[in-house]
């Protein structure tokens, strides 16, 4: 079982590196090439489109679906805000009004005579992509994003929890194992690595002193178990 995996990492103590780094949906590109960035530099920009809410006026009125484009108070690209009457019914001779105020507010995106329903679109929200790696600019991908390359020391892994981060390397003795007792104040926003095996202790710890992420040659899965709080 100790060779069951053999998926040919790397470990280098120098190497050139070429980094991707791009939008999930188009948006604006903030960096040109030949541009030098920080990790935390922002390389690109974009909107993501908010939650859609759908409201079915049509039984909230108790009306039949044709008749609610009519009592809508908004048309379809209108803004409403929580709490705004969105519809109202015309009554009995003008009397026995019923209303629906918003519950959400956004952009009115759809208005159905066939379903009844009416769609609100949220607030856009903002997504923003990190260079991640200090270095230059070599490519500016069009709407997406950059290319950014760097030489660095690069020890690559099978798995990782906890996404993207990034810290000043601190580098322990390769054989040791990543208990407690290492870990200190000044590693705070750090990067940690060492060779052996990281603790169930060591990862509480880590979150306790505000360090940005532990890379170890291992983890016991009963540990990783415990500290996630799944299997």
């Amino acid at each position: 079982m100790a060779h069951a995996y053999t998926p040919g990492l790397k470990v280098a103590a120098r190497v050139h590196h070429r980094l991707r780094r791009a939008l999930p949906l188009p948006g604006d590109v903030l960096v040109e090439v030949g541009q030098r960035v920080a990790a935390r530099d922002v390389v690109a920009r974009a909107l993501l489109p908010g939650p859609v809410t759908p409201l079915n006026l049509a039984n909230q009125l108790a009306l039949p679906p044709a008749d609610v484009p009519s009592c809508v108070l908004k048309r379809v690209g209108d803004p409403i805000a929580e709490g705004e009457v969105l519809a109202r019914t015309k009554g009995i001779f003008g009397l026995f009004k019923s209303e629906y105020r918003a519950r959400t507010s956004g952009i009115i995106e759809s208005i159905s005579e066939v379903t009844g329903q009416v769609l609100i679109r949220g607030e856009p929200q903002p997504v923003q992509v990190l260079a991640h790696l200090p270095g230059e600019v070599t490519e500016v991908l069009p709407a997406e994003g950059a290319v950014i390359e760097a030489e660095v020391t690069l020890v690559q892994g099978i798995f990782g929890i906890g996404g993207e981060t990034y810290g000043s390397l601190h580098v322990l003795p390769h054989d040791a194992d990543l208990v407690p007792e290492l870990l200190t104040d000044e590693m705070r926003g750090a990067v940690v690595a060492a060779g052996g095996r990281v603790t169930h202790a060591a990862l509480v710890k880590a979150v306790e002193l505000g360090i940005s992420a532990l890379v170890a040659g291992g983890v016991d899965d009963q540990d990783l178990k415990q500290f996630l709080g799944y299997d």
